[in-house]
């Protein structure tokens, strides 16, 4: 009975949830005429220790500014162990690696990993769920996992 009334205040939840490790590491103000920022955070890969991805977007505080344009760059920040490649998805889709709510209007930042195992290379597509103007905006960051031989 009490899991039942608490549901509805879980799905009000579920837009504001954020998937994989973050950390806020920069902000910028876009100037005195308006309440966006442009944030930038640091997501850590859950399933590849050793990947670090920086992703700027603009948080809009109560203006009509769209917050769908982000960016990413993808970096190797550790040692990667051959044996994480096996743990995660090797598909064609890859998998979302990070989510994150960018309004209360189900706009989502979702960042999903692609293993090219041709090119030995991780690839990072940060997208936003909702079109914008006709578009779904995106970003796009590789991490190669190429090993230095002696």
């Amino acid at each position: 009975m009490f899991a039942q009334k608490l549901r509805p205040l879980a799905l009000l939840a579920l837009p504001f949830l954020v998937v994989g490790c973050s950390e806020d590491v920069g902000k910028v103000s876009l100037g005195l005429l308006t309440t966006s920022d442009i944030f930038i955070d640091a997501k850590h890969d859950p399933k590849i220790p050793g990947v670090t991805c920086h992703i700027s977007h603009v948080e809009a505080n109560f203006d009509l500014s769209d917050p769908s344009n982000a960016s990413i760059a993808c970096r190797q920040t550790g040692k990667i162990a051959p044996q994480h490649l096996a743990n995660i998805d090797q598909s064609k889709n890859g998998e979302v690696v990070f989510k994150e709510s960018l309004s209360i209007l189900f706009k989502t930042l979702k960042v999903r990993r692609i293993y090219d195992k041709e090119n030995n290379t991780l690839i990072y597509l940060s997208y936003s769920t909702k079109e914008t103007k006709g578009s779904y905006k995106h970003s796009l960051s590789t991490v190669s996992l190429y090993q230095k031989t002696n």
